[in-house]
């Protein structure tokens, strides 16, 4: 749910650095394809893990690494940071993972006819630039006309996609509740972090984020009973290996990749993934693990992503500290 979103300049901004366009396109590919395939590396984790168990633990050893990397690259102060800024970072952290990937995470687990489809939690999760519209909206900024038009267009495409039809299994609804809340928790810490004071370095941010994020996940599996009954040597080698997959391939290269892309790319481009990553998560979902592409699938899905791409392409808000997708990375991704 990692994450990520509400930071841009145009095309034209100058203060990006110069980069060959082929190492450009690589970047934004790592983006589309890792952060598109989290939400089947969920799915396949919590077929024998815990889900909020494996979740804090991704986040956790993510951490982890991210602060050992900035450690021996900046020395032994690389984290050290005003209180309230740690603050700051946790309590987005809290938000965007423990509330928004926590809840994806809890989404796609669970018995069959219950779960929501890894593809269809992609989709869902599409809908947190339109719900960041909604915040800034609320906050007393004023989008674009046309804006508006691609949010109401992405909401109706969230109503065909979990409506009922007569005689048709669709969409569990309160699994699918349950990834919306997720995409509104991601949504708010998006919003907060271009609106608080963050740690400055988005890296550091992001360890603490990632910290945060652990800590409350793995206060939510003590409650939700999961750390008593958990038995390490009864999950499957496939669990352990999406979970290793989820860990360095969504939580740090995407993140990475993105970070760096906030750098040398146009914002316009790299949203793209806003839009990409559930198309690459419906595919890999139906092909992997069999998930059903139904008509109402595809049709729901095409009118989300219709609006997602309305609302980015006609969105130009100021550039934040990419903490806001960190998630995604950590998106409630995966992200």
């Amino acid at each position: 749910m990692s994450s990520r979103p509400a930071s841009a300049t145009d095309a034209t901004d100058t203060s990006k650095s110069p980069a060959p366009v082929a190492l450009i396109w690589t970047a934004l590919a790592l983006v589309y394809l890792l952060w598109g395939s989290t939400y089947l590396g969920i799915r396949i984790a919590v077929e024998s893990l815990p889900p909020l168990t494996s979740a804090a633990m991704r986040f956790a050893a993510a951490a982890g690494v991210l602060a050992l990397v900035l450690r021996l690259r900046h020395g032994p102060g690389a984290l050290r940071v005003p209180v309230r800024r740690v603050g700051a970072a946790a309590l987005v952290g809290v938000l965007l993972l423990a509330g928004g990937n926590g809840l994806v995470v809890l989404a796609e687990s669970g018995p069959p006819g219950s779960a929501v489809p890894s593809g269809v939690a992609a989709l869902l999760v599409a809908t947190v630039p339109l719900l960041v519209v909604v915040l800034r909206t609320a906050g007393g900024d004023r989008p674009r006309p046309w804006t508006f038009v691609g949010v109401a267009l992405g909401f109706a495409g969230l109503v065909l996609l979990v409506l009922p039809r007569d005689g048709v299994d669709g969409v569990p609804l309160a699994g699918a509740l349950t990834v919306v809340v997720a995409a509104t928790s991601w949504s708010i810490g998006s919003y907060l972090s271009g609106r608080i004071r963050m740690p400055a370095d988005p890296f550091v941010a992001t360890v603490y984020e990632m910290v945060a994020g652990a800590v409350g996940l793995a206060a939510f599996a003590a409650l939700r009973g999961e750390l008593r009954d958990f038995a390490p040597a009864e999950v499957t080698g496939r669990s352990w290996a999406a979970l290793a997959y989820l860990m360095v391939a969504g939580s740090l290269v995407a993140f990475t990749a993105y970070v760096w892309l906030l750098a040398h790319a146009p914002i316009s481009l790299v949203s793209t993934y806003a839009y990409v990553n559930p198309v690459v998560a419906v595919a890999l979902g139906a092909l992997f693990v069999a998930e059903p592409v139904t008509a109402q699938v595809l049709l729901g899905g095409a009118v989300i992503v219709a609006g997602v791409a309305v609302v980015v392409s006609m969105e130009r808000p100021r550039r934040t500290a990419p903490a806001a997708v960190s998630g995604t990375v950590v998106s409630p991704d995966g992200r």
